[in-house]
């Protein structure tokens, strides 16, 4: 009878197991600035609830001021890539991601720099090409959907008419 008393009144429960104690998580924070294209990423340590700063990089691909640009094709017909190819491969080997700033061109070679120009609005963006497409007679180059977006007026259209120029290194 006592046991039957002890168990009884007793907080813990004898078939419940004791769960290990667990480390706290850190917590990551992305604040995206739009206006200078960058983006900083925040670790926040729960314990202590300090809020540090790790990394800040740029988003968009950078040319040399230096650099010439060879004026490729105007009157191009620009479209973007659907996001059923987010981490494909593409012809170059390198994972597909709609939000980096890469495009398919038919010929140009792989890691060449190209700044393609809206030609509506004057919005231009840099990409470099990392794989082969767009598989249709009419269209130039295919953007990914970030690049895209950036130089687009119209967000529902699907194609626009760009000036594609070639990044040629300085010597």
């Amino acid at each position: 009878m006592t046991s039957f008393f002890l168990l009884a009144f007793s907080s813990r429960n004898p078939q419940q197991k004791e769960k290990p104690q667990e480390k706290p998580k850190e917590k990551t924070t992305t604040v995206k600035d739009n206006k200078d294209k960058t983006k900083t990423v925040i670790k926040t340590d729960t314990v202590a609830a300090k809020e540090v700063p790790v990394i800040k990089e740029t988003d968009t691909l950078q040319i040399d001021p230096n650099s010439k640009l060879k004026i490729y094709k105007k009157n191009a017909h620009a479209s973007y890539y659907h996001n059923k190819f987010n981490g494909r491969r593409t012809a170059s080997g390198k994972r597909f991601d709609n939000n980096k700033y890469t495009a398919a061109h038919k010929k140009l070679p792989f890691g060449t720099i190209v700044k393609v120009t809206n030609e509506a609005n004057g919005k231009s963006v840099v990409v470099e090409i990392t794989d082969r497409g767009p598989f249709s007679k009419v269209r130039e180059i295919d953007l990914s959907r970030r690049a895209f977006m950036d130089i687009a007026s119209n967000k529902k259209s699907g194609m626009v008419i760009v000036k594609i120029e070639v990044v040629e290194e300085p010597k």
